[in-house]
C-alpha cells in the first residue's frame, strides 16, 4: 500500500531512532533520479521546509531508494505537522516511488521498464550565444545539448532494472539543431590566443593539430542529427555505497548553479563509488554527523591542448547537526597525449599531492594534474528552519581550498525561501555568482577553470562542466514560482552575467527573462513548457545589442515501471 495524506502508514525504516542509516535494511540496488528531475525541485522544498533531514544537497543525483528512506523517516513529522504544502509534496514524491518498498524484509523482486518517454521543442529566433568557455550561453545547465537559431528537437527515452544488489539505467535522445554560424576565423584565432592556444585554421604550420576547438564555435558549424546517450550505467549496491560503471549525472552545489560539477556539460562515462546513504560513525559522528562522499574518474572529450585526458572528482560532505551541512570537494584533470601517460601512478600522484609545485615538473610526467578545490554549505536558519535556507558555494585553482585564499576564489551565495510569508504556495530563489576576483591572478581570463597545462580543463565537448558564469564573471539569477500543487509550477525567472574587458575586449553583457511552466495534463503526463528572452552585447563578436526569443516545451510520459517476483 502507497502512504497519503490521509494515512499514515507504520513502516520500518532503514533508520535507527537517532537517525543513523542501518546498512543492513537495504541491500537493495537503486538508479539514480537524473539532476533534471521535478523531484529535485520538490525536494530542495521540502528540505527547506524543516524536513528530510538527511539530504545532501551539494551531493546529486539521489538514488530513488535513498529519496525513499528520506520520505520515510519525515514521514510521521509531515503528517504530525498537518503541514499541507509538504503533505502535498511526499504525496505526489511516493507516488513517483510507489514501485519502491521500503521497509525491512519486503519482496521487491526484478523493477524493469521505461522509466520516461519525451519529445522536446525549442523554437529559437534571433541570434543564440554558444560560447560557455569565453562570451557565454543561452541555455545553461542542459546536459550540452546542440542548439541554434531555428527549430531543435530533443526526443528521448529512459529505461531502468533493477534486481536485488544491481542495477541498470540508460537514457538516450534523438538531437537536432540547425546549421550554426560562429566566429569567422580571425575572431576565432583571437579567442583561442587568449586561451594560450596556437589557432591558424586547418592548413595551419602546425599541421591543424588543434583545429576544430570544440571551445571556439568557429565558421558554420553544420546541423546536428544525432542519437546521444546522456545517461547510461550499471551498477551495484554494496554497504551503503553505489558502484557503478557508465554515464550518471554529477552535480556537487547546494544552488541551482554548480561551482564544482553540473550538468551544464555531457557527462562523461566514468567509474564510480557513491555513498548514497548517510554514514554513521561511532565518535567521529558525535563532532562531524553523519556522512555521505563521492568519488569518480573518467574521460574528457573535445580537448585539444592536450588531448585525451582524463578527470577525476571527489566530495566529502558532514552534517554537524541537522541544519548545518558542509562539503569540501576537488576535481583534477591530469594526463594528455605527449604530457604524461594514464596509469595508477600518475593517479595517485595527483590525488595524494596538494603542494604547488615548480614548472618543471607541471610540465614532466610527474605533473599532480590541474587541481580545482571547492567548499560549500547549506544552513537552515535557527527560528527560520521551516522556511529559509543560506547556502554558499565556491572554487578555487591551486590553493588548497577557498578558504585560505578567499579573494582568489569564486563564489555563488544563495538564499531560498520556501514559503513567502501570508502566501504559502509561493517561494523565492536568489543567487549571486563571480569568478572576477578582484587580485591580479584574476585577468585576461587566467583565474578559475583554466591551467597552464590543461588549458581546456574544466570543459567536456565544449561545455563548462562547473558554473554556467564562466571564466572572469559575475552576475546571479532570482526565481519566483507559484506552487500549484506538488508536482506543478508557474516559475519567473531573471539571469544576468557580464564578462570582464581585460578577458574578453570590450567585455559582454547578458540578461535572461523566462517563465517556466510545469504542468501535468494527466498522473502520468507532464507537460514543462517556457518563453524565454535574452539580450545580450559582445562586441568582439556582434556589434550593437543582439538577442534571441526562444518558446520551447517538452511532454514527458511516466509509465509504470513493471514488477515480477
Amino acid at each position: 500500500m502507497q502512504p497519503t495524506a490521509a494515512t499514515h502508514f507504520n513502516r520500518l525504516p532503514a533508520y535507527d531512532d537517532a537517525g543513523n542509516f542501518i546498512v543492513r535494511r537495504d541491500r537493495l540496488g537503486s538508479t539514480y533520479i537524473p539532476v533534471d528531475s521535478w523531484m529535485y525541485p520538490a525536494l530542495l522544498r521540502l528540505y527547506s521546509m524543516g524536513y528530510i533531514d538527511n539530504a545532501v544537497l551539494s551531493l546529486r543525483p539521489w538514488t530513488r531508494r535513498s529519496v525513499l528512506h528520506m520520505l520515510d523517516r519525515s514521514q510521521s513529522d509531515i503528517l504530525f505537522d498537518n503541514h499541507d504544502e509538504a503533505v502535498e509534496i511526499l504525496d505526489k514524491l511516493y507516488s513517483a516511488l510507489r514501485d519502491e518498498p521500503s521497509a525491512e524484509g519486503e519482496h521487491r523482486g526484478l523493477v524493469y521498464g521505461a522509466d520516461s518517454a519525451y519529445v522536446g521543442v525549442r523554437a529559437v529566433h534571433g541570434t543564440v550565444l554558444r560560447d560557455s568557455w569565453h562570451l557565454g550561453q543561452s541555455f545553461n545547465n542542459d546536459y550540452g545539448r546542440p542548439y541554434s537559431n531555428g527549430f531543435n528537437t530533443y526526443d528521448g527515452a529512459s529505461g531502468l532494472t533493477e534486481w536485488g544488489p544491481l542495477s541498470l539505467y540508460v537514457r538516450g535522445e534523438f538531437q537536432h539543431a540547425p546549421a550554426y554560424q560562429g566566429y569567422s576565423l580571425p575572431l576565432a584565432q583571437q579567442i583561442s590566443l587568449i586561451d594560450g592556444i596556437n589557432y591558424n585554421g586547418p592548413n595551419n604550420m602546425f599541421g591543424g593539430l588543434n583545429y576544430p576547438q570544440d571551445t571556439v564555435p568557429e565558421g558554420t558549424l553544420p546541423a546536428q542529427n544525432n542519437f546521444r546517450l546522456l545517461e547510461a550505467n550499471v551498477a551495484v549496491h554494496a554497504v551503503g555505497h553505489e558502484i557503478s560503471f557508465g554515464k550518471s549525472d554529477a552535480w556537487m552545489g547546494p544552488g541551482m548553479g554548480s561551482m564544482a560539477w553540473s550538468n551544464n556539460a555531457e557527462n562523461m562515462y566514468a567509474f564510480r563509488i557513491n555513498r548514497v546513504e548517510p554514514l554513521h560513525i561511532p565518535y567521529v559522528s558525535r563532532v562531524l554527523g553523519n556522512i555521505r562522499y563521492d568519488f569518480f574518474v573518467g574521460s574528457l572529450q573535445g580537448h585539444t591542448y592536450p588531448r585525451g585526458d582524463y578527470a577525476h572528482a571527489e566530495q566529502i560532505s558532514f552534517t554537524p547537526w541537522r541544519d548545518f551541512q558542509v562539503g569540501l570537494s576537488r576535481t583534477i584533470v591530469w594526463g594528455g597525449e605527449d604530457h604524461q601517460p594514464i596509469t595508477l601512478h600518475t593517479f595517485l600522484k595527483g590525488f595524494f599531492e596538494a603542494s604547488n609545485v615548480s614548472n618543471s615538473v607541471k610540465y614532466s610526467r610527474d605533473d599532480p594534474g590541474a587541481r580545482f578545490s571547492s567548499v560549500n554549505f547549506a544552513w537552515r536558519l535557527p527560528w527560520l528552519r521551516q522556511r529559509v535556507t543560506l547556502y554558499t558555494d565556491s572554487t578555487t585553482h591551486d590553493d588548497p581550498t577557498p578558504l585560505a585564499a578567499p579573494r582568489r576564489a569564486g563564489w555563488r551565495p544563495g538564499v531560498y525561501i520556501a514559503q513567502l510569508p501570508h502566501l504559502p504556495k509561493l517561494d523565492l530563489r536568489v543567487e549571486a555568482t563571480y569568478t572576477d576576483y578582484v587580485t591580479s591572478r584574476s585577468t585576461a581570463g587566467q583565474g578559475n577553470y583554466i591551467e597552464a597545462v590543461q588549458r581546456q580543463a574544466y570543459t567536456n565537448k565544449g561545455f563548462i562542466m562547473g558554473d554556467w558564469i564562466g571564466r572572469e564573471a559575475k552576475g546571479g539569477q532570482a526565481w519566483l514560482t507559484w506552487h500549484l500543487s506538488g508536482n506543478e509550477w508557474i516559475t519567473l525567472q531573471y539571469l544576468r552575467k557580464k564578462n570582464a574587458k581585460d578577458f574578453i575586449a570590450g567585455g559582454t553583457t547578458q540578461n535572461i527573462f523566462r517563465v517556466d511552466l510545469v504542468k501535468r495534463l494527466r498522473r502520468d503526463v507532464e507537460l514543462n513548457a517556457y518563453f524565454q528572452s535574452e539580450s545580450w552585447k559582445a562586441p568582439i563578436w556582434k556589434t550593437g545589442q543582439q538577442g534571441s526569443t526562444t518558446g520551447a516545451f517538452q511532454v514527458t510520459w511516466f509509465p509504470k515501471l513493471k514488477n515480477r517476483d
